[in-house]
């Protein structure tokens, strides 16, 4: 009768060898989404022209679609999930205000849900000459988790949700992606 004896080294490499035909998953669990509030953006008019008893129709049509680009940039990162805010009743937020409240949107996004809550101003100096800044802020601290302003000029007002959703994406987004 033969005995057949196998060295150590070659079930190590067997082993080895099984183990590499084993399929490995390779989808990372990736964290839900961000509960985020996104209020209106609001206006600041420091130009010559500013109104004194409001705010012109066309600059409210431009506020509302920086306030719409800038809340489809958030939802289609993927990494957001957008809580509605336009059941909010607050004077802050009717009157546009939020900037001037030392973090009242945090508590006001706490209420409906949302974990962050996003404060933007579009600030005009002159009448070709416009900055946007945002505040992100975590809504059960009021902590201000981020926040950034264009420091640009951005020239006509047809601009402003160009030059806000480029700043988002530039100070926000893919900055976090690339961590």
């Amino acid at each position: 009768m033969t005995r057949h004896f196998v060295r150590p080294g070659i079930v190590a490499a067997m082993l080895l060898c099984a183990a590499a035909l084993v399929p490995v998953s390779t989808t990372a669990s990736t964290p839900d989404p961000v509960k985020l509030a996104i209020f209106d953006f609001e206006f600041e008019d420091m130009s010559a022209a500013a109104l004194a008893d409001g705010i012109a129709a066309s600059d409210s049509q431009h506020l509302a679609d920086v306030t719409s680009s800038v809340r489809d940039l958030f939802e289609k990162s993927g990494r957001y999930s957008l809580v509605d805010v336009g059941s909010v009743e607050a004077a802050v937020v009717k009157a546009r205000s939020l900037r001037k409240c030392d973090g009242c949107d945090a508590a006001l996004a706490q209420q409906l849900g949302a974990e962050q809550s996003v404060v933007g101003v579009v600030k005009r100096i002159t009448r070709t000459e416009y900055t946007v800044r945002y505040q992100i802020r975590d809504a059960s601290t009021g902590a201000v988790l981020s926040s950034a302003d264009s420091g640009l000029r951005m020239g006509a007002d047809y601009s402003w949700s160009r030059g806000a959703v480029r700043l988002i994406k530039d100070r926000l987004l893919e900055k976090k992606a690339q961590q």
